[in-house]
């Protein structure tokens, strides 16, 4: 078994970011190739929607790679060079983001360094959630609120910085093949406006359209469920690559890698009475609906 401790609380972003110096460069890269599918968007006509509709990607994700927050993979600016007909103006770009890419990767601190790179390797993923939605699924609206009312206070850099970190871990879902993932999550954080009305709305839409995937399952534990499995709190499983499975687990300002193999073996028989209590995800999609048009 082996346990990680937090320094200040919340998962990798909630602290200091080590980086490396080329990191502002990369980042500049990325902006300017954000500007540059904007500004090809516009002049072809198509909103942020439309044009994630042609490429198979949400709109959410078009907005942040346009602001520069989420890094423009090569096969993606190979596809949107050829919808916006840019000429090989961002296809081209590939190369320069994968060595970019190389030399501004984060160094996260060393209580999540194990868990972060387990988690890029992972070939199946398990989520149950009590409190808010997972990273891996937030929008970046919802992850601003998160980190905005974070105690103590971030400064402004400092949040910016977490939620570029947060969009990031995301490119996990954009790889071939993706992972497989499972959610349960409780009914009532779909109903916590977290951010307000519009962010919640936001989030709720990106999570149907995260569990419309063919490799993400999303489970809803309703309300009326009396007793259920996942009272001791929430937790991660994931099984990396060629590895044995491991399970995470955060609570307050401690964090816990827990590879022991008996400890994991019962974190994954709770998750599978969690999913059997929970409803299935055609019911689970079809509540998350009724509470958008409810709030």
């Amino acid at each position: 078994m082996a346990e990680i401790v937090r320094r200040d609380g919340g998962d990798e972003e909630r602290s200091a970011l080590l980086l490396p110096e080329d990191t502002d460069g990369a980042q500049e890269l990325f902006r300017t190739l954000g500007r540059q599918v904007r500004i090809l968007r516009e002049r072809a006509g198509l909103s942020r929607k439309e044009l994630g509709q042609r490429l198979g990607y949400s709109e959410e994700t078009i907005s942040s790679l346009e602001r520069g927050r989420r890094t423009p993979q090569p096969e993606f600016l190979e596809a949107v060079d050829e919808v916006l007909d840019a000429g090989g103006l961002l296809a081209t770009a590939g190369e320069d983001v994968k060595r970019a890419k190389t030399k501004a990767r984060v160094k996260h601190p060393a209580w999540f360094r194990d868990y972060a790179r387990l988690e890029s390797e992972a070939v199946e993923l398990h989520f149950y959630a009590t409190l808010t939605i997972p990273g891996l699924f937030q929008t970046e609206g919802y992850a601003r609120a998160i980190f905005t009312a974070h105690q103590p206070l971030l400064d402004e850099a400092a949040i910016e910085e977490r939620i570029a970190s947060r969009l990031g871990r995301q490119e996990i879902f954009e790889r071939w093949p993706p992972p497989m993932v499972s959610l349960v999550i409780e009914e009532t954080v779909l109903r916590r406006c977290i951010g307000g009305r519009a962010v919640q709305q936001e989030q709720l839409q990106h999570l149907l359209q995260l569990g419309r995937m063919r490799n993400i399952n999303v489970q809803v534990l309703p309300l009326d469920c009396q007793g259920h499995a996942g009272m001791e709190g929430p937790f991660i499983l994931l099984t990396p690559k060629g590895r044995p499975p491991v399970g995470y687990m955060e609570v307050q300002d401690e964090s816990r890698l827990v590879t022991d193999q008996e400890e994991v073996r019962i974190l994954a028989a709770r998750f599978g009475t969690i999913r059997a209590q929970a409803l299935t995800p055609v019911e689970s999609l079809t509540l998350i609906e009724k509470v958008l048009r409810e709030l």
